[in-house]
């Protein structure tokens, strides 16, 4: 017998509330440096970032450069069906935002631009019976096909739970993908991709934040928790695995944030913000670690390399974004 409306299990240990202590106090800091306001270029380089880690673990050999030739419209060679997966994989996280994350039918439509060209079914649940294998041994088998449709509608309904904390939900959900392994192929990617769609509608900069690399690089523990909650029969260890990933991927962003770049980057950030004319005071507004005389250098390269226009002279200097 089959029951209806179950929500996944897992508990909330110790570990996961410090992770999510410590992860909102990291949203809280990237919010008030303005990191998410991040120019095209690195938005591309994130872009690059999450699609070659999410796809090297399932086995894709393209390099991080060849993607980039291949947003560029370049000649790369390689493999066709690992130049396919990249092509689909940029339509699909270029219309991310696009997506409603709680639609089970935004998922399906997901998969199907995801695979499409690579299984003969993209955006359809399996009608067979499958098994994970690990080398010779079976490692997980996954539930009848027969109980898909009860089960993805149950997931999505856990998904609409408002009184869920987002954090967790994403992780959630990315595990049960991966238990209920609903389609033939790009489990593991549409489990990545979802999460990503579930953190970006409560936090814009998860669309900045490229978590996969974190797990692309740490593949054997991200399998040994996936491994562990299944034979629990509960996704504690790997929310706990996830939480950990997301807490590093903010520390990292973090390290590296708008101390770290040089003066043309810290004004085109700040111009992506400005609409009207502005001071020396309200660029050093935005990055409150800058000593007056390090904003100045900044908008007096701005002048040079053609950014913004000067008015005026000493206290009366006025800067305007150049058209």
């Amino acid at each position: 017998m089959i029951v209806s409306n179950m929500k996944p299990p897992y508990e909330i240990t110790t570990e996961i509330l410090k992770l999510i202590a410590s992860i909102s106090q990291k949203i809280g800091e990237v919010n008030a440096k303005y990191l998410v306001k991040q120019n095209p270029n690195l938005r591309k380089q994130n872009q690059i970032k999450t699609i070659h880690s999410s796809l090297s673990i399932e086995g894709n050999t393209l390099s991080e450069k060849q993607i980039t030739a291949i947003i560029e419209n370049k000649r790369v060679i390689g493999p066709q069906k690992d130049i396919r997966e990249v092509l689909n994989a940029l339509d699909v996280y270029r219309g991310l935002q696009k997506f409603n994350y709680a639609s089970e039918k935004d998922f399906l439509k997901a998969h199907k631009t995801l695979m499409a060209g690579l299984i003969e079914k993209p955006g359809k649940y399996r009608t067979s019976g499958v098994g994970i294998l690990k080398g010779s041994k079976v490692e997980h088998i996954a539930p009848p096909a027969e109980n898909l449709k009860y089960l993805m509608t149950d997931l999505f309904d856990y998904l609409n739970d408002k009184s869920e904390l987002t954090l967790i939900k994403s992780c959630v959900f990315h595990y049960e993908i991966e238990f209920i392994h609903p389609f033939l192929d790009g489990n593991g990617r549409m489990g990545r991709l979802w999460q990503t769609a579930i953190l970006m509608n409560e936090y814009s900069l998860f669309e900045f934040l490229p978590f996969e690399t974190l797990i692309s690089k740490n593949q054997a523990k991200y399998y040994q928790a996936l491994s562990i909650s299944d034979k629990e029969g509960k996704s504690t260890k790997f929310i706990e695995f996830m939480l950990n990933m997301i807490n590093q991927s903010l520390h990292e962003l973090l390290e590296n944030s708008i101390r770290k770049l040089n003066e043309t980057e810290r004004l085109e950030l700040f111009l992506e913000t400005i609409t009207k004319e502005f001071t020396r005071k309200d660029y050093m507004k935005n990055y409150s670690e800058l000593s007056s005389a390090t904003a100045s250098r900044d908008l007096k390269n701005g002048v040079e390399r053609a950014l913004i226009e000067k008015f005026g002279d000493k206290k009366t200097t006025l800067y305007k974004k150049k058209k």
